[in-house]
């Protein structure tokens, strides 16, 4: 008779250490210093510190997640990221040290986390590349939009959506307006540990029904293509939901 997985119940956050081990076996002989591009081991720790020391929740990307969008940044040549949730600025680190002309924009509802992630990207040497926004998204991402309608902002190359569930098709839509053709737009934590599937759990749980509802809605739209690529690893079982808007 089969087990179930350790990971159906929602509230199991208990990491695999199998995944872990391949996690930490990866990083260290992918990702080292010797890359100047690459954000200094030393340098994320100390990041990931000063969020756990200033009391920030333990919810940033993993180091492989975070490598993951700074090899995509350079492989589409971004030159102008939005980041929505920028939380202690781990994730922002990884970005804004993708390509010497990048530039990240990145939207924080928390001041307290915001100047957490200010002191953060200033440590790191990348502090001249980024734009901390602080204020709720749907508050803060019209202004962009605005900004990029009236020619004083370009549009931007690389989206990665990482705040409250609720809002993800909201933060979508506005992101998307302001993406130009051919750019990426990525949304984490949309699998929901295997809940995503489950339309009974969206009828309980908001942040299950807010990632469905970015999934069947971009799956309506015209000028998008995405997937779900389930990811396992330091930070458990869930997934990304990664788009494309089409550039002919």
């Amino acid at each position: 008779m089969s087990r179930q997985p350790r990971w159906e119940h929602p509230d199991n956050s208990e990491k695999d250490p199998h995944w872990s081990a391949v996690d930490d076996y990866a990083n260290s002989h992918l990702h080292s210093a010797r890359d100047s591009r690459n954000p200094a081991p030393a340098v994320l720790e100390s990041v990931l510190k000063r969020q756990s020391d200033e009391g920030l929740p333990n919810i940033a990307v993993s180091a492989a997640q975070g490598k993951f969008l700074s090899l995509l940044a350079r492989a589409i040549r971004a030159e102008r990221v939005l980041e929505v949730g920028t939380l202690g600025g781990y994730s922002t680190v990884w970005l804004a040290s993708a390509r010497k002309n990048i530039k990240v924009t990145t939207v924080e509802v928390d001041l307290r986390h915001a100047e957490t992630a200010r002191k953060s990207v200033d440590e790191a040497g990348v502090g001249e590349k980024v734009e901390i926004a602080v204020g709720a998204g749907l508050d803060v991402l019209p202004g962009l939009v605005k900004e990029v309608e009236e020619g004083k902002r370009g549009t931007f190359d690389l989206v990665f959506i990482d705040a409250d569930k609720i809002n993800g098709w909201n933060y979508f839509q506005l992101a998307r307006s302001i993406s130009r053709p051919g750019a990426v737009l990525i949304v984490d934590n949309v699998a929901r540990r295997g809940r995503l599937a489950d339309a009974e759990a969206a009828k309980t749980d908001r942040n299950v029904a807010g990632s469905r509802a970015v999934v069947e809605n971009v799956g309506k739209l015209e000028g998008v293509e995405g997937t779900i690529l389930q990811t396992v690893g330091e930070k458990n079982y869930d997934g990304l939901l990664i788009t494309v808007l089409y550039d002919e």
